[in-house]
C-alpha cells in the first residue's frame, strides 16, 4: 500500500514546518488520474498521526476530476478514470489535470 508511504511523508513534512505547534485540521488535493486511494490516506493519516502534533486532526480531502486534450483534434475533455481516450476516438492526448498530490492548506491551533 504506497498510499502508507504517501501519507507518512505528508505528515513528516508538516511536522518539520510547524514543529510541535498542535495542528488542527490538513486539507490535501488528490486527482482523481494520481492513483492514490483517498479513503486508504483518510486510514493510515488517523493511524500515523497519532503520538505527533497532528493527533485529533481534522482532514479533508478534494479530488478534483482529470482533464486532457487531444493531440489531434484539440478539443479538451474531462476524465474521470484512466482511460485516456478523446471523445474524437484518438488515444493521443495530454493530462492536463486529475494528477494532483498536494498538500493545500494545515490550520493550527491557538497557543
Amino acid at each position: 500500500m504506497h498510499e502508507m508511504s504517501i501519507t507518512q511523508s505528508v505528515v513528516d513534512t508538516i511536522v518539520a514546518r510547524l514543529g510541535d505547534a498542535t495542528v488542527t485540521s490538513v486539507r490535501l488535493e488528490i486527482g482523481r488520474l494520481s492513483g492514490v486511494v483517498p479513503d486508504s490516506v483518510r486510514f493510515c493519516f488517523d493511524v500515523l498521526c497519532a503520538g505527533t502534533s497532528l493527533a485529533g486532526a481534522h482532514l479533508e480531502i478534494s479530488e478534483p476530476s482529470g482533464r486532457a486534450c487531444c493531440r489531434d483534434c484539440g478539443e479538451e475533455f474531462g476524465l474521470d478514470d484512466f482511460i485516456l481516450l478523446c471523445p474524437c476516438g484518438s488515444a493521443d492526448v495530454e493530462v492536463l489535470a486529475g494528477r494532483e498530490l498536494r498538500i493545500t492548506s494545515v490550520e493550527v491551533g491557538h497557543v
